[in-house]
């Protein structure tokens, strides 16, 4: 049995995994944080702060805010406990410290935890490969729920990303053309945002050439797909030495 420390157990994705976890026998939650502890009532123990948490975990899964992640990375880093980082939005300081506490305990990060969105960036390096060369240019269209605060997704940088190391990063990213009056630069990758309704997530990724477009596309209909891949990334992570790893060492 994993015992898993839940960060951000109150929020959507707390819930979510709250269910997923109650209903997988091989894993339980030892124990939760959130700022909000008294938000919810849970069957299991709810700290206000890492520092107050007593409770024994082999592996810890955050979906919090990025202003929670610096204290719970030195609370991992004290307890030497496995960390699933799955909070986006993160600044450079922060991504920093990541990469500092994973010298001394394993981390894993993902913008996104869904096994199908980490396929996707396999296959879209391929496709980079063979499509940009010939003139292809890539775009990106994202689309989420109005609650939404961040934008573009990490999910979509991250697919952006993924394209252009394929491509030795000789590519930029442009996220905006409104102030631009001008041809559309053969090097960059677009990435455009929506934001409405109760959209969970989609992912659009297009290879526009000449009189031809391929179209690869990810469409989440439910936050479970995302709580089930932060689970298998638990199950991975417990009892690995330091070090970071990503959802790509998982499938």
């Amino acid at each position: 049995m994993i015992k898993i420390l839940l960060s951000g157990c109150n929020g959507h994705m707390g819930q979510v995994l709250t269910d997923l976890i109650a209903a997988d026998e091989n894993v339980e939650v030892a124990a939760g944080i959130d700022i909000a502890a008294d938000a919810v009532k849970r069957d299991y123990p709810v700290f206000s702060s890492p520092d107050e948490c007593t409770a024994d975990a082999d592996v810890c899964i955050d979906f919090s805010n990025f202003r929670a992640v610096p204290a719970l990375l030195e609370y991992c880093e004290k307890k030497k406990l496995p960390l699933v980082l799955c909070t986006t939005a993160l600044t450079d300081e922060i991504l920093a410290q990541v990469k500092k506490a994973s010298e001394s305990v394993a981390i894993l990060r993902s913008a996104n935890m869904s096994v199908g969105v980490n396929l996707l960036m396999k296959l879209l390096k391929e496709a980079a490969k063979v499509l940009a060369p010939v003139g292809y240019d890539m775009e990106i269209v994202e689309a989420h729920h109005n609650r939404k605060l961040d934008a573009p997704s990490g999910t979509a940088v991250s697919l952006a990303e993924s394209m252009n190391e394929a491509l030795d990063n000789e590519y930029h990213l442009v996220f905006s053309r409104h102030d631009r009056t001008e041809k559309r630069d053969p090097k960059e990758i677009g990435i455009s945002s929506v934001r409405g309704g109760t959209i969970v997530g989609v992912h659009d990724v297009i290879f526009a050439g000449q009189d031809e477009v391929i179209e690869f596309k990810h469409t989440a209909y439910s936050r479970a797909i995302f709580g089930k891949g932060a689970i298998e990334a638990a199950r991975f992570l417990a009892g690995k030495p330091a070090g970071m790893y990503d959802m790509s060492d998982v499938i």
